[in-house]
């Protein structure tokens, strides 16, 4: 049996670990219910923009602080969330890309995935960030277009765009 992305025992305890180290006020009743609920999506989502199991997981325990810190002021706490992952997603492509020009180390493709997810995978790599987040924000949390516009901060005909010309990228890659 082939190990998917973490092993689940692994997995468990590091989600452990997090919740724990999630003191939860008792005027914020309610994060607990929004961590076991929302958890789980948000790692998958971080992951699929960051390229990696382990800084999604350090992303999404960045955000649930992050959320903890606001609670009070969240008036919708999901999409709250999903902003800050969203904006630490990028966050972290902005660091790498300096850390890129700094010191070129190429990158190695995950070998645990199925032949046909890692050729999508390496296609959807291949993208630039904004164009990769964009794709991800619609076709894999299923947002309208404006809603993505609205968490990545730009134009309605941008985020088309960045969509469009993700798909297009994505179609020339894999043909």
């Amino acid at each position: 049996m082939s190990q998917h992305l973490v092993d689940r025992e692994e997995a468990a305890a590091a989600y452990a670990a997090v919740e724990n180290s999630l003191a939860m006020p008792a005027a914020a009743p309610g994060l607990s219910e929004l961590y076991r609920r929302e958890r789980a999506g948000m790692v998958r989502l971080a992951h699929l923009m960051c390229g990696s199991n382990e800084t999604a997981c350090d992303i999404v325990h960045e955000a649930f602080i992050r959320v903890q810190r606001n609670w009070d002021n969240a008036t919708d706490p999901r999409a709250y969330l999903r902003q800050i992952v969203v904006n630490l997603c990028r966050a972290h492509h902005r660091r790498r890309a300096v850390e890129r020009r700094h010191a070129s180390v190429a990158s190695v493709p995950p070998m645990y995935l199925a032949p046909e997810v890692d050729e999508t995978w390496q296609a959807l790599s291949a993208l630039s960030p904004k164009r990769r987040v964009a794709l991800v924000l619609r076709y894999y949390e299923d947002l309208s277009i404006e809603d993505v516009a609205k968490v990545m901060g730009c134009r309605v005909g941008t985020a088309k765009s960045l969509i469009h010309r993700g798909l297009a990228s994505l179609r020339q890659e894999l043909q």
